[in-house]
């Protein structure tokens, strides 16, 4: 059988959701902003982008997609989140407080086992770029972005650590695959970077990544495309 395209979502409720599109559009993949419950259903996978993680967790409750995202999470769909959308994905955060509204700060979705520290590099003006070796893509190092970024601070037994930056942290993240602070994971069909590849012009090689962990999930091959006929019968 040959592999259909997947359709890929973006959540499209603050942050990078522009930029993750035009990567896709570029890699000649289709893909669809995701506000609705509906909308997620129709999608093969989903990008978590960067924005606020605690504002995004109050939009994710207000637009009544936070269940049911958990809920597609926990059946296999295959997601990749960047900056605030690693902190969403994760098992469990630190360093978490409440939203500037008052709000419970980020509920995590649970669909890695990790333990991730939000702002781990220090405020705005304390964002880097640097380049980095990282599994499963081939090529020059990659060049990161980070903005306000979120570290890996403790990883399962079943999570693949992908990217490090050596002595950037001011905590104690140090992976015992190596040395360095855990910038990028995967776990099963979830991909998850503290940096912005969106943002990176020319290089949309994380994100012919995660279509390629979408066709290794097996979503999309099996999906439906044939569209919905009429409803001719009488009353």
């Amino acid at each position: 059988m040959n592999q259909a395209q997947p359709v890929v979502g973006v959540l499209a409720l603050q942050g990078d959701v522009a930029e993750h599109l035009d990567a896709f559009e570029r890699i000649g993949v289709s893909a669809l902003p995701v506000r609705r419950p509906e909308e997620l259903a129709a999608v093969d996978g989903l990008v978590l982008p960067g924005g606020e993680s605690t504002t995004m967790t109050r939009l994710l409750e207000n637009f009544e997609l936070f269940e049911p995202l958990r809920q597609r999470l926990r059946d296999g769909m295959p997601a990749y989140g960047s900056c605030a959308g690693m902190v969403l994905l994760a098992g469990s955060v630190l360093d978490d407080r409440s939203d500037d509204r008052g709000g419970p700060g980020v509920r995590p979705l649970g669909a890695l086992d990790v333990v991730v520290r939000r702002n781990a590099f220090g405020r705005q003006v304390d964002s880097f770029e640097a380049d980095l070796d990282f599994a499963g893509i081939e090529g020059d190092p990659l060049h990161a972005v980070f903005i306000r970024a979120p570290v890996v601070e403790k990883a399962g037994a079943g999570v693949t650590v992908l990217a490090e930056v050596p002595g950037r942290s001011s905590h104690d993240s140090a992976s015992e695959a190596g040395t360095g602070t855990i910038v990028a994971v995967r776990q099963g069909p979830v991909l998850a970077t503290a940096f912005h590849p969106e943002l990176v012009d020319g290089d949309d090689r994380v994100h012919r990544l995660f279509v390629r962990v979408i066709h290794e999930s097996g979503a999309g091959d099996t999906r439906d495309t044939t569209p919905a006929r009429a409803d001719t019968t009488e009353d």
